[in-house]
């Protein structure tokens, strides 16, 4: 014997949870989706107020054809022109703030024209007090596939309509044209027609708002990749990658280049806990890392405790060599801050040359931007070959630097794989 209540708990519990994981959105989804069924809403209702219009008058071309009588036809068209009048003010208001703030007024007003007050029309000017099922099942069809948004507001127009009719019914008290039987088939077909209707609204609304939802879960990862991407690449660099899967590579001409190192590091990395080494570094690296976005500088990577940066790429700039120094300067006033605020005593060595570099991404999986050339190379021996809280550039950066900073000639130094090459040790910006 299969257990209906357990399956029926189990189904309720989905229902409930999925109800629960709904409601978990964030607000501002939910208000952005309302906002949008708010604009398609009060669209589609002045389309559906323009094709009403556009059949009323045929409608009323019909009943005009159709009465012999000119008392007929004069009642025909005053009821005609009276429901054309209020679907063309619903058209009209649609389009002022009023309608815009109140649609569901409209969406009412459109339906009831042709149910309600075509049916007090009819027994006012006519004396027939025939339900007009036909009509009904028109007006409701026209609205579900026109505006096909909040299936209680449906529900309302047609419950409003039956009241209409029934009250109706009950002051004028009618002799029914057709036995009994007949207006049970068509209540029937009205029921299942209002059924189907609702049901129809109620499903396309809820696909719309999951796939406006699934829309936006999409967007916010797509941003979120896309500043993913961004803190590994530069922002030219990047929109390259995504347009161009072959290698990506470019010659500068000039740029500086820099590097960074923590001196005593492998010393401290002995007697420090991996976790407060890492700390330490995140945090200052990331105290570097404001310092090249201030700068307009583009971080490059780090390798352990060393830092590596340049300027006058991607986008080049003739000031590379002057604003990697007001770099390199800030650096070392950021580690001092830092050994007060930290009561500790680290010290960095930086080394600055200038020159042409080939950057770019090459590889397929974890790639980076990268920079190539004798440049990167002799400032990366800059650093290791330099001094302790000092700045040592090479000949090529001292020219460019020369007429703005102060810098003390170091002198002729033996540089691994380089031999011999005359250094100098940047202090300050000069200030004449």
């Amino acid at each position: 014997m299969i257990n209906r209540n357990g399956s029926d708990k189990t189904q309720v519990n989905a229902f409930i949870n999925q109800i629960k994981s709904y409601w978990r959105r964030p607000p501002r989804l939910f208000d952005s989706y309302n906002a949008q069924r708010h604009r398609f809403t009060v669209k589609r209702l002045r389309l559906q107020a323009q094709v009403m219009l556009i059949v009323g008058l045929t409608v009323i071309a019909f009943f005009l054809w159709l009465n012999v009588q000119p008392s007929g036809k004069l009642s025909a068209l005053t009821l005609g022109v009276f429901i054309e009048i209020v679907i063309g003010a619903c058209w009209f208001f649609s389009k002022t703030q009023l309608g815009y703030r109140h649609p569901h007024f409209i969406f009412l007003t459109l339906s009831w024209s042709v149910t309600c007050i075509n049916q007090i029309g009819t027994a006012l000017l006519f004396g027939i007090v025939e339900p007009r099922i036909g009509i009904w099942n028109l007006m409701f069809l026209t609205q579900a596939t026109i505006v096909p948004v909040q299936w209680h507001l449906h529900a309302i127009a047609q419950i409003g309509t039956i009241i209409c009719y029934l009250t109706l019914y009950g002051l004028f008290q009618p002799t029914l044209k057709y036995p009994f039987p007949y207006y049970m088939e068509q209540g029937l077909y009205l029921f299942w027609t209002c059924v189907i209707c609702n049901l129809s609204v109620y499903f396309y609304d809820k696909l719309r708002k999951e796939e406006f939802l699934a829309r936006k879960d999409l967007e916010v990862a797509q941003e979120k990749s896309e500043k993913l991407l961004l803190n590994i690449l530069p922002e030219t660099i990047a929109a390259k990658l995504k347009h161009q899967r072959t290698t990506i590579a470019d010659n500068f001409h000039e740029v500086t280049v820099l590097f960074a190192d923590i001196v005593g590091f492998t010393e401290l990395s002995s007697i420090t806990s991996p976790t407060k080494l890492v700390e330490l570094l995140n945090e200052i690296f990331s105290k570097f890392d404001k310092l090249a976005e201030w700068h307009g500088v583009e971080k490059i990577k780090t390798i352990g405790d060393a830092y590596m940066a340049v300027a006058g790429l991607p986008i080049p700039r003739s000031d590379h060599a002057v604003t990697m120094a007001k770099m390199a300067l800030d650096m070392q006033l950021a580690i001092q801050q830092f050994n007060k605020e930290r009561d500790s005593s680290f010290r960095i060595r930086i080394g600055i040359s200038t020159g042409p570099v080939v950057a770019g991404v090459i590889g397929l999986k974890k790639f980076t931007y990268d920079l190539w050339g004798d440049t990167v190379n002799t400032a990366s021996r800059m650093e290791s070959h330099g001094i302790a809280d000092c700045i040592q550039v090479c000949e090529a950066s001292y020219e460019c630097l020369k007429d703005k900073f102060l810098l003390e000639k170091r002198g002729l130094i033996p540089v691994k794989g380089k031999g011999t090459m005359m250094t100098y040790l940047l202090k300050e910006e000069n200030r004449a």
